[in-house]
């Protein structure tokens, strides 16, 4: 069809009406035509126009939309954190990767005609599709300056003003029509994300499972290959392949995986399973930053839990090198969430993630009760954004990290606890002890005692049985109402 505008007259393509569905899966298949007839038409317009002079008209293509109007309450069980709207009125959400998204939006979608009784709309929004996104992989995008004209004079571009996170951070924000947000997340950040996270890890969004885990040491890199290639020799795992950096699948126990002559800044492990219910492996590096952009991407995913398992510094001397630290809480010095979680806001525990990780640690080491508090504690975990701390005045830090109780500190958990808070995704935190600096045990070659190797090697296997133990748990109790504000948007 052709429209037009002040500037250039304007070309979309034809795409069916909106339309009223009662059924989840007929839902999404609708969702997925309307996509695919937007990625097709941008793709051949963008492969007819990238060369030779500026056309003459612009082409647009819009993203499908989630639509529901209602005019009662839900009358849903009250233990139900999502699947529900808030009120009466109307709402909607953008949507792009149906396909990557199915199983997701299906229950969503199914949730919500289910516990209002009223049917959704499927339809055309009125956001632009930027033509990157419907490119991506298909026809390499120029650099600005490479083409005789303007990409966005013909084409829509990726616009920050939609691409934010204003629903997550409790923003009072409605759609342009007046709608109120259906899901946290609009298309065009999800889009976003997606393109980030093939750049950070190396690995394509489809391969990404529903259990996190984050690390800061790569020997957990190593020992989750291994790991993961024992279930592949196990017929009755119930795992499928093993992905690599680069994307590289193997099916076979015995396959060789070549190590890429670069590796991306944070490196990512899959271990795939029917359903991504499988275990994804991040190794996010040191700091804060990068813990918060990892997590930032993987939100978008929607995943049921991330844990982070890495090395931390013990922070009372009855600790030793190799003691577990679970985080029932967090002391954030961080500061790179401070503009969008304030620091006075509290990062509460997650009952199912506490008693699923220590049910871990008890099955793995063979303690239990009394015993287990040998070999780990529970209490506040500091995180902080200068590695070198020690070489400051330690009054200052000591006497907080004192008056906080704190019991490990470290530069990442805070920042992918609160994270997980933010963007209403469980988390939890299981530490290992690697040094002790106020009692003169540095992180220093030869430290390490064979009890804190012992611990080491087993502390992947305990956040693998706490991903595996929380698999077995229905999503609604995963999904904490503590997660969960005032007014929420219905889909997780």
């Amino acid at each position: 069809m052709m429209k037009s505008d002040a500037h250039l007259p304007v070309i979309s393509p034809e795409v069916p009406v909106a339309e009223q569905f009662k059924d989840a899966k007929s839902a999404v298949a609708r969702l997925q035509e309307l996509y695919d007839i937007a990625v097709q038409f941008l793709t051949k317009t963008f492969a007819e126009n990238v060369t030779g002079a500026r056309p003459d008209t612009r082409f647009r293509a819009f993203y499908p939309e989630i639509r529901i109007t209602t005019s009662t309450y839900a009358q849903t069980d009250s233990r139900l954190s999502f699947g529900h709207v808030a009120g009466p009125g109307t709402y909607s959400t953008t949507v792009t990767r149906p396909d990557l998204f199915e199983g997701y939006l299906e229950q969503q979608i199914g949730l919500l005609i289910e516990n209002h009784a009223e049917p959704i709309v499927i339809g055309v929004s009125s956001t632009p599709m930027p033509v990157h996104f419907a490119v991506s992989g298909e026809v390499e995008v120029p650099q600005e300056g490479a083409l005789q004209f303007t990409l966005r004079d013909v084409f829509d571009v990726p616009d920050l003003a939609t691409t934010n996170d204003d629903i997550v951070n409790g923003v009072d924000v409605l759609n342009e029509d007046g709608s109120s947000p259906l899901a946290p997340f609009t298309a065009q950040r999800i889009d976003y994300s997606l393109a980030r996270l093939q750049h950070y890890t190396a690995t394509k969004a489809e391969h990404f499972q529903n259990h996190v885990l984050f690390t800061n040491y790569q020997f957990y890199v190593e020992e989750f290959e291994s790991y993961a290639r024992k279930m592949l020799a196990n017929p009755d795992s119930g795992y499928t392949s093993f992905v690599s950096t680069g994307n590289q699948v193997i099916t076979d126990a015995d396959a060789p995986l070549d190590v890429p002559a670069k590796m991306p800044q944070m490196p990512t492990y899959h271990l795939c399973r029917e359903g991504q219910a499988g275990i994804t492996l991040v190794n996010i590096g040191v700091g804060p930053s990068n813990a918060k952009t990892a997590t930032d991407h993987i939100a978008v995913l929607r995943p049921h839990a991330w844990l982070m398992v890495g090395h931390c510094a013990g922070l009372r001397n009855s600790q030793r090198l190799g003691d577990f630290v679970l985080a029932h809480g967090y002391l954030r010095e961080d500061h790179v969430l401070d503009d969008d979680l304030p620091v006075w806001m509290p990062i509460p525990a997650l009952a199912e993630i506490q008693i699923a990780l220590e049910q871990a640690v008890a099955s793995v080491t063979e303690l239990e009760g009394f015993e287990l508090k040998r070999i780990m504690r529970t209490g506040t975990v500091a995180t902080i954004d200068n590695r070198n701390w020690e070489l400051r005045d330690q009054s200052g830090p000591v006497q907080r990290l004192s008056q906080s109780r704190a019991i490990g500190l470290d530069m990442e958990s805070a920042t992918i606890a609160a994270n997980g808070f933010r963007f209403r995704v469980p988390y939890g935190t299981l530490l290992c002890v690697s040094d002790k600096p106020l009692h003169g045990e540095l992180k220093l070659p030869g430290m390490a005692s064979d009890f804190y190797k012992t611990q080491v090697s087993r502390h992947l296997m305990i956040g693998i049985r706490a991903m595996e133990h929380l698999r077995q748990m229905p999503l609604e109790r995963i999904h904490s109402r503590k997660l969960r504000s005032f007014e929420e948007t219905a889909f997780l």
